[in-house]
């Protein structure tokens, strides 16, 4: 009897230091994971707005950027440069500006709103006259407008397309005639948009943006010769809470590797 309960007492024992080995190698897994786990940290993220004709070309810059730059996450606000201005002057929390316009650069430059040794420029583009691609009025240049019903524009407020349009329009003379036929537009892909499904006769759009579209939708029928060069502006933003991270991005855009991309969307390098 007094054997039965000694081997009891050291089986007990056992399987009390077994568990509490147990115990111990589970809290040290655990403790490995938790470590591992905290010591990635989550990627920075930086807000970059960009001219709406943009859109491809820096959704792909995005891609070959990020894996580059695996500690930073971007995200795009794309919209008519000059609306994305207004934006930053509200105190929009933008980490990096690219504008379709150098006017619109400008303005927040003056206002130090841009961090102004951050400024490149890093891309050029045209514009075309557009038409669906029946062109039922045999539009062949800006001078056959005269018989469209209705001509979509960007509004030149805030889209530059649609400012460097009026500019070339009055200088040669069309404009006056063509003013009231004109649909404003919130940006060039809205233009692009209205031209695709056949709403208005004709469009004014960039070169890069008609290129995207479906060729059996639109017919490029003119280049328009602008009054102004057509050059976009990057930088970095004066209130960004994460400049370091937000000039990898203007350096990236602007290398020989953001260049190639740009070039492989239309624009001039």
């Amino acid at each position: 009897m007094e054997l039965n309960k000694k081997i009891i007492l050291v089986v007990a024992a056992i399987l009390t230091i077994a568990l509490l080995a147990s115990g111990c190698a589970d809290k040290t897994v655990s403790d490995t994971e938790s470590e591992e786990t905290t010591s990635a940290p989550e990627p920075v993220s930086i807000t970059v707005s960009a001219a709406a004709s943009l859109t491809e070309a820096f959704i792909e810059i995005e891609e070959e950027f990020e894996e580059e730059n695996p500690a930073v996450d971007v995200n795009y606000n794309f919209a008519g440069s000059g609306t994305l201005r207004m934006q930053i002057e509200g105190g929009a929390p933008i980490d990096v500006f690219a504008s379709a316009s150098q006017n619109h650069m400008n303005l927040l430059n003056d206002q130090s709103l841009i961090v102004e040794d951050s400024r490149e420029d890093f891309a050029e583009n045209t514009v075309v006259l557009i038409t669906p691609a029946d062109n039922k009025l045999n539009i062949n240049g800006p001078e056959d407008l005269a018989e469209a019903g209705t001509i979509a524009i960007g509004n030149p407020e805030t889209a530059p397309v649609g400012k460097y349009t009026v500019e070339a329009l009055t200088e040669a003379g069309l404009w006056n005639d063509l003013q009231g036929k004109s649909i404003l537009a919130d940006d060039v892909k809205q233009v692009l948009v209205y031209v695709e499904r056949g709403e208005v006769d004709a469009g004014f759009v960039y070169s890069t943006d008609a290129a995207t579209a479906d060729p059996d939708r639109i017919e490029i029928v003119a280049t328009l010769p602008t009054v102004t060069q057509i050059s976009y502006p990057i930088a970095v933003v004066s209130s960004s809470e994460n400049e370091e991270e937000a000039q990898s991005f203007v350096d990236f855009v602007t290398s020989d590797e953001g260049r190639s991309i740009l070039e492989s969307h239309g624009f001039t390098a």
